[in-house]
């Protein structure tokens, strides 16, 4: 797994779309105590709002690690940000990247981070070997998002869920499972760089034994429905042998987006898909609430879809980021 040093460096490079530096927003929204400050090339159009400082002044304050907080098309590193990038490796501070592109694939890069001490990581790539999953019940409680399609809530939720339950004293930690989840939480597997047959097993070493009233909240990964990420859904949800499952949907979308042929199935269906899918590893897992990214949506259409939605399905509706958190931490603890 994963491990980061903290607080980061925020690194925007030349970014002129918000669009794209949604890693850097959301260690900003989810992890803000943990962040020092941010830098850019001089051209960038774009701000966190926090404090700008370059890397030498970041390494004199403390900063463990610079994070590149943008992706561009294409997952690639752009040659103009090496400079900022070896200052930050002579201040003292890891390099930290959820790109395709490895940071190791630059020889200067690994010259320099060999001569300070310093660390390159790729949190999208697992470099670590996992076991395949072996199935062995684990103590502690255990609740995962999933969802009817990509991109659509989970990690939010995930978060949320994890805030609200440690907000009324109940022990509870973010298992990360991509890479901006990663560098919020600080430690985690990027489950979808696992090779499949060790995905299990890496979701059982993310969530190791624990207290009996612990709760592991699990960042959900792709979609059962989906024709190309399905398996890796699959793998997470058999290791991970949530006790309760909260299912994140946007009723904005009809199909699996960008697959206009795979239509979107019917929540109860997607209820009832899940829970089977889950009882290979936890015969009791069961899901315990709904969670809506009703963005596209008016107050007056979010009430009332809320209303029909819960009726139809016969568990509460809720949007996270709608004053819901509280609501899906209640419904995660009637679990336990």
């Amino acid at each position: 797994m994963h491990q980061l040093r903290k607080p980061y460096l925020l690194y925007l490079g030349a970014s002129k779309d918000k669009m794209f530096a949604k890693t850097a927003f959301g260690l900003r929204d989810w992890c803000r105590a943990d962040c020092l400050g941010e830098w850019s090339l001089p051209s960038a159009e774009v701000s966190t709002g926090l404090e700008r400082l370059s890397p030498a002044e970041a390494g004199k304050r403390g900063a463990g690690s610079i994070v590149i907080g943008i992706a561009p098309v294409g997952g690639a590193l752009p040659p103009e940000w090496i400079p900022d990038l070896e200052a930050a490796i002579a201040a003292g501070l890891d390099v930290v990247s959820g790109m395709h592109t490895r940071l190791t694939s630059f020889p200067t890069l690994v010259a320099a981070a060999a001569k300070h001490g310093v660390r390159l990581l790729d949190v999208r790539h697992a470099d670590k070997r996992f076991p395949a999953g072996n199935g062995r019940k684990r103590t502690g409680m255990r609740v995962a998002t999933v969802g009817t399609d990509c991109a659509l809530g989970k990690k939010y939720t995930a978060l949320t869920i994890a805030r609200a339950l440690n907000a009324r004293g109940v022990k509870a930690t973010f298992r990360a499972t991509g890479q901006t989840g990663i560098m919020i939480a600080g430690e985690g597997v990027a489950i979808d760089a696992v090779v499949s047959d060790f995905v299990a097993g890496a979701a059982e070493q993310l969530s190791p034994d624990n207290d009996a009233d612990h709760w592991d909240v699990i960042e959900g990964q792709g979609a059962l429905f989906h024709p190309a990420y399905a398996a890796v859904t699959l793998g997470l949800l058999h290791g991970s042998q949530p006790d309760a499952l909260v299912l994140c949907h946007d009723p904005s979308r009809a199909f699996i987006e960008d697959f206009p042929g795979f239509p979107i199935p019917d929540l109860r269906v997607a209820i009832r898909r899940y829970e089977e899918a889950a009882h290979l590893t936890n015969a009791k897992a069961k899901v315990v609430a709904v969670s809506i990214n009703s963005s596209s949506m008016d107050d007056a259409a979010w009430k009332a879809y809320a209303d029909s939605t819960s009726k139809h399905v016969g568990l509460p509706v809720y949007d996270p980021m709608r004053g819901g958190a509280d609501g899906l931490a209640t419904a995660v603890l009637t679990v336990g």
